[in-house]
């Protein structure tokens, strides 16, 4: 499959403060740029060709430099310095960087990123480094040999590991998620099954084969297991219910099946205990048992629709979901035990649905149609109640998840006439078309 990724700029939009329609200066925003991560200054690195020891690891080392550019230009905190700029030597190693000639201008670099690329029969090996050139005499900031097999996937893999090693060291510990996966929801089959998906799109692959209605997948914290919505059949009825799908056995694993419509599981942070809707007693309301089905118990009691839980990733003591209990589908807030209701209130009528909460436990991003408007991607502050559009009326914007950096979102998007998988760095810039064939829906970004 041809994959391109289709970049634009996009402004974000006004700030809107909680009771009010009033325009705030960009400066206002800074509250957002922190939030998402994204609010540090770029460091200026310069990423030259991937050196190949040989004729046969020329091919591997292109593929190599491509990806791991990409990643680094992806990564929402750094700046990377055009080749055009690039001095005429390029280092293979740390023996031939000439640290001055990529500070001073036109380079004006504060890190190299380089390696080289070896193969050996069947085996690769890229010994890859990053240095500091203003301070040339200081050790390296990053000096690691990764090896896989000489095929165009490690070559992949390994691009990955060294972008998100280069992440970790110039921000401060935060991995990069160059090596995380999104799953979600694939028609290509003939069936909406489960796919999973490297996070720029490459590898995808179909991991269920139901052959029925698969929605709503959700991966568990440690990524090794997948709750999702499934249509089984229960009591001679066939209706809705939660499946788990393992990704280290490659199947489904044991959940119980319950009365009526059950759907939009949502695991707690330390992956113990699944939230989801159930209408086993009448209203669909939300439930919360352990990993395994058991200890089940009901954590909403309110006339109408509560659905889309999402727990605060950080505290796991926290819960917001979507309900109609007053008319329209808003957002609530509550304790994880179900005390405590409180709604989040808008600036505005229309309905809100795909709550998601940002890793660091500050921000919920949302999908809300309003009055005026087509559904779009909104991110709210948990505390201040602060508001930031992300998306602005192309195509139905749905179904938002959070990269565990909190500087990427994945979404669905039906922009360019027909529904396919999106992912842009957290304040709505550099959207990535993901997926191309067929019907795609309902990301959801790995944690790992």
């Amino acid at each position: 499959m041809k994959r391109t990724f289709k970049s634009r700029s996009v402004l974000l939009a006004a700030l809107v403060i909680l009771g009010s329609c009033t325009l705030q200066p960009a400066a206002a925003q800074d509250w957002f740029k922190t939030g998402t991560g994204l609010g540090v200054s770029k460091a200026r690195v310069a990423v030259p060709d991937t050196a190949a020891r040989s004729t046969d690891a020329q091919p591997l080392a292109k593929t190599f430099h491509d990806v791991l550019w990409s990643d680094l230009d992806y990564s929402g905190i750094l700046d990377l310095v055009s080749p055009s700029f690039y001095p005429v030597q390029v280092p293979s190693q740390p023996s031939e960087l000439k640290a001055q000639d990529w500070a001073a201008a036109p380079a004006n670099s504060y890190m190299v990123a380089y390696g080289n690329l070896t193969v050996e029969g069947t085996n690769l090996a890229f010994a890859g480094f990053l240095s500091d050139v203003h301070n040339p005499a200081a050790p390296l900031a990053l000096q690691k040999i990764y090896r896989g097999a000489a095929t165009d996937a490690d070559a992949r893999r390994l691009a990955h590991q060294f972008a998100d090693d280069i992440i970790g060291v110039l921000s401060g510990g935060q991995t990069g998620v160059a090596q995380t996966k999104i799953g979600y929801v694939s028609s290509r089959s003939g069936n909406k099954e489960i796919w999973v998906m490297d996070y720029d799109g490459a590898s995808q692959q179909q991991i269920t084969h139901l052959r029925s209605i698969s929605l709503t997948p959700r991966w568990s914290p440690d990524a090794t297991r997948i709750a999702f919505t499934c249509y089984e059949p229960f009591r001679t009825v066939t209706s809705a219910q939660i499946c788990i799908y393992s990704t280290v056995s490659n199947r489904l694993i044991a959940f119980p099946r319950f009365r009526g419509t059950n759907s939009s599981p949502a695991w707690s942070p330390d992956g113990s205990e699944i939230a989801f809707m159930s209408s086993q007693n009448g209203d669909p309301e939300i439930y919360v048992a352990d990993s395994g089905g058991a200890h089940l118990r009901r954590v909403t009691f309110a006339a109408g629709v509560s659905t889309s839980p999402t727990w605060n990733p950080k505290t796991g003591k926290q819960m917001v979901f979507v309900s109609d209990r007053a008319g329209t589908p808003v957002l609530y807030l509550a304790n994880s035990d179900g005390s405590n209701v409180e709604k989040l209130d808008l600036p505005d009528m229309g309905y809100v649905i795909d709550p998601a909460w940002s890793p660091n436990g500050q921000l919920i991003a949302f999908s809300w149609r309003r009055p005026s408007g087509n559904y779009d991607i909104y991110v709210m502050d948990i505390v201040t109640r602060q508001l930031v559009e992300l998306t602005k009326d192309q195509g139905r914007n749905e179904r938002p998840s959070w990269a565990p950096d909190g500087r990427h979102l994945v979404f669905e998007s039906t922009r360019t006439g027909t529904r396919q998988i999106w992912s842009m760095l957290a304040d709505g810039s550099q959207p990535h078309e993901l997926t191309f064939e067929g019907q795609n829906e309902s990301p959801n970004w790995s944690s790992k």
